[in-house]
This record gives structure tokens, C-alpha cells and sequence, in this order.
């Protein structure tokens, strides 16, 4: 194996000039990926390599910008202008996961084109196909990621992200949305085509793992039938958590219910330093109000294992300080606080993204007791001594099912975009709005509810277009 030529095309791909557009000029070392790439273990180096630049996604950008975080008094050093929705086309907080998320797809792409021209020995296509489905899976992943943050709305006429398919430098437009939903179902499968049955590392991309991207993107896609259906392939292979081991999953002490985890080691970037800095002990954003009371009184928190498990309350903190605290991301490292594995994917979400689409693909009574049993089977396996709750009608369920992502899925990176799926306001109460200089409420016409394309590529890329209000062609 040439490991310097492995080294040098992967530190190439780690810029986004493959991807995107930011230079015009191919790098003068570039070496031929058919050279680099020679056996197997070449390819799961190359592989590993796309892996390695995946990073927490929208877990901290979602968070403050929506309402599941509340700046406290005490953060005067880290990111409120995003928090009080002060951003722009050069705002890092909001742009910087453009680049982020393009550089697995370039480091994907360069790695599936020398593919077709390897030679492999006898018994060596089942492995070969496990890691081309890992990369065209991953490319899938990585676009849907920037549709969720970029697009100019969710509905098919939309204005989408370049779907881009080789490593090549490239000034590409933005097409439609539905280009984009269509790429990315094509893309996921022929990933599942490919990925062997018994592939289970769930530190990468499986066969379950790809029925659970497929389950998401069905469900932004509206394709209620195919949400329902994928979500039940992943369920079907991975349960949900015993209540005594949720807490676990979040120490890094248990794998329970984890369809896809990027593991994170000592020295790597810390999840939970967007919540809490330990220098000056500072809560930099705490669990929104809002939040909290969902989880209702204080007997139904304590009966609920995802509120101990997600939010901590320190009477003790001195007057000024927030009492309470983003406990998710904590992690289970002795000296190395906010160092956790991130869970992109988990069957509690396949849950919620069962009952919605149930609810939503049918009608009267069968609907509804579908979309209510998805529900109450995630509670139950959440609370103790629940009691299984009836629904008079889809709206109520439907309202139910949202605020019941807000809970199960705080902090993960997904609230902002669920307002977005519904065309509704980010609203935020009195409560946790004393630091936000009047940042209430965000409608949906307003520039800031979607993010804005970096300036520096709405400068050097001609063809490309500018999400709407936020100035540029």
C-alpha cells in the first residue's frame, strides 16, 4: 500500500475545490487515484478517510437558532449573534457547514472512481461492494444534510445544493429540490444493492444504517409509504432501548438502539463544547424553558428517563449562573467533558418518523391508530407507568408527534428543520428570551429561516444563486 500517496490525495480531498468551486487551478501534486488506490486496503483507507471529516452536522447550529436553547447571562464569549438571529452570507456559524459537509462527498467521490479500475483477487467483490455502497451512502447522507440547512424551502420546486457526483473543480448552479431528492434516493439504492446483509458495524454505514437515511429523507420527501416502510426495516433490526440502559447510551456505556455512531476519541472535537465551557465553568447555552416544561411536572420528569439523561439541575450554581445545563453530550471520559460519540441515527427516530408518516399517508381511524401506537410504544419505553394516551383527531396527533421529537430528539439537530418541514415560526417564550435583544419569533418569510450560501462562494462561483432576502442574484 502507498501510504504517502494515500495521504497526499486525501489531504487534496479535504478541501472543497473537488466539491464545490473555490479555485480554478487543479492542484500541480495531484496524483492519479487509479495509482493511489491498488488493493483493499487502499479503498478502506480511502473510505475511513471520508468518515474522518464528518463532524457533529447541525447539532449546535440547530440548537441556537431554534428554540431548544436559551442564552443564559453568563455566555458573553461564544456565538449569540446566531442565537439572536444575526447572521449573514459570512457568518461561520451558520456557513461553515457548506464546506464541512462537501468534504466527505469529495473525499467519497475521488475514492468511487478508482474503484471500476482496480483489480481484485478471487473472494475479494463482497468487501469491494461494502465499501462502494459505504461511499455512495455517505455521499447520499452528506447532500441531504445540505439540503436540510441550504435549501430555500422543502417543497420540489425549491431551490436545492449541487449534487455533486465527481472530484473534479466545477462552477455548478443549484438544482431543484426534487433533483435533489431524486440523487439522493438513487444514490442509497444502489448503496443497498450493494451492502452485504452482515455487515454490522454501526461506527459506519450498514444496510440498516442506509434504511434509516432512506426513512429520513422520505419523510422531508412527503413519500409517506416509503417512510413508514424503511423506518420498519430499522426497527425490525435494532430495538429501542431498555429504560436502564438509556441513560448508558449517552455515557458511551451502551450501544443500545445506535444505528450509526461517529465514535470521537480523546483529542478529537468535543460535542458538548458548544453547551458548556469548563475554563470559567460557563453554561453557553442551556436547555430552553420551553423545553423543559414540555417534559411536564416534576414527579413526570423524574419518571421520564430522557430528562436526566439530557438536562442537568445544579441548585448549587452561583446567583447569575444557569441552574440547569445540556447534560446529552457530557460523555463518560473521565477529565474530558462534552468528548461523546455523536448518534446520527437511533430507532427512536424511526419511531416518530413511522407514526407521522402513518398518520399522514392515511385517513380516519386506521391512520390514527397507527400513528397513536408508534407513539405511546416509544413513550412507554421512555416513561415509567405511562399510560398509553387516545387522540380524537390527526391534528392533535400530528402536534403530539412534533412535540415529541422536541423532546426525544433535543439536541440533535433536527428542531429547526422539523419547523421548517411545517412552515412554522420559531417562537420562543418570554422565559427564554431575556438575552436575545428581541429575538423572539422568526417567520418563515423572514431571510434567517433558512441559511445563507457562503459569500465566498457566491463570489468566485458565477452560477450560483443566493437564498432568498439575503441579497445577491
Amino acid at each position: 500500500m502507498n501510504i504517502k500517496n494515500i495521504v497526499v490525495l486525501l489531504a487534496l480531498s479535504g478541501t472543497v475545490l473537488q466539491s464545490c468551486s473555490k479555485l480554478d487551478l487543479p492542484p500541480v501534486d495531484q496524483i492519479d487515484a487509479s495509482k493511489a488506490f491498488r488493493n483493499l486496503e487502499d479503498v478502506n483507507m480511502g473510505v475511513l478517510g471520508a468518515y474522518a471529516v464528518l463532524n457533529s452536522g447541525w447539532i449546535d447550529a440547530v440548537a441556537v437558532v431554534a428554540d431548544e436553547a436559551m442564552l443564559p447571562t453568563e455566555n458573553t464569549v461564544s456565538n449569540t449573534s446566531s442565537h439572536r438571529w444575526i447572521y449573514d452570507s459570512s457568518s461561520g456559524s451558520v456557513t461553515s457547514a457548506f464546506y464541512d459537509l462537501y468534504m466527505p462527498v469529495g473525499r467519497a467521490n475521488l475514492v468511487l472512481e478508482a474503484i471500476p479500475k482496480l483489480s481484485i483477487g478471487s473472494g475479494e467483490q463482497n468487501l469491494l461492494n461494502q465499501y462502494q455502497a459505504e461511499l455512495l451512502a455517505l455521499r447520499a447522507y452528506s447532500h441531504f444534510e445540505l439540503l436540510r440547512g441550504y435549501a430555500s424551502s422543502y417543497a420540489p420546486d425549491g431551490m436545492g445544493v449541487p449534487y455533486m457526483k465527481k472530484y473534479e473543480v466545477t462552477y455548478p448552479g443549484r438544482p431543484t429540490v426534487q433533483s435533489n431528492f431524486d440523487d439522493i434516493f438513487a444514490d442509497l439504492k444502489a448503496a443497498k444493492e450493494l451492502m452485504p446483509d452482515g455487515f454490522s458495524d454501526n461506527s459506519r454505514i450498514t444496510k440498516t444504517a442506509i434504511s434509516a437515511i432512506q426513512a429520513r429523507v422520505a419523510l422531508y420527501a412527503k413519500k409517506w409509504d416509503e417512510a413508514s416502510s424503511f423506518a420498519t426495516e430499522v426497527i425490525a433490526k435494532e430495538p429501542l432501548a431498555p429504560k436502564n440502559d438509556f441513560g448508558k447510551i449517552w455515557k458511551d456505556e451502551s450501544q443500545a438502539e445506535l444505528v450509526w455512531r461517529l465514535p470521537r476519541l480523546i483529542g478529537e472535537s468535543r460535542v458538548g463544547a458548544a453547551f458548556y465551557r469548563e475554563t470559567g465553568d460557563i453554561v453557553l447555552y442551556a436547555p430552553s424553558f420551553k423545553l423543559i416544561n414540555l417534559f411536564g411536572t416534576t414527579v413526570q420528569r423524574n419518571d421520564d428517563v430522557r430528562f436526566v439523561s439530557y438536562i442537568k439541575y445544579d441548585a448549587n450554581r452561583p446567583t447569575g449562573k444557569s441552574q440547569y445545563s445540556v447534560e446529552k453530550y457530557t460523555g463518560g471520559k473521565a477529565g474530558y467533558r462534552g468528548l461523546a460519540d455523536i448518534k446520527l441515527f437511533r430507532t427512536a427516530e424511526m419511531y416518530l418518523i413511522r407514526a407521522e408518516a402513518e398518520l399522514e399517508k392515511g385517513n380516519g381511524a386506521t391512520a390514527l391508530s397507527a400513528g397513536a401506537k408508534d407513539l405511546n410504544d416509544l413513550r412507554a419505553a421512555r416513561i415509567y407507568n405511562y399510560i398509553a394516551q387516545n387522540f380524537v383527531d390527526k391534528q392533535s396527533l400530528l402536534n403530539a408527534i412534533y412535540n415529541e421529537r422536541f423532546k426525544e430528539l433535543a439536541f440533535e439537530g433536527h428542531r429547526f428543520f422539523d419547523l421548517k418541514r411545517r412552515g412554522l415560526p420559531v417562537e420562543r417564550t418570554a422565559q427564554d428570551a431575556i438575552n436575545t435583544v428581541g429575538a423572539i419569533k422568526l417567520e418563515p418569510t423572514a431571510a434567517q429561516y433558512c441559511f445563507p450560501i457562503p459569500a465566498e462562494e457566491m463570489k468566485v462561483n458565477k452560477s450560483m444563486e443566493q437564498n432568498p432576502n439575503y441579497g445577491g442574484k
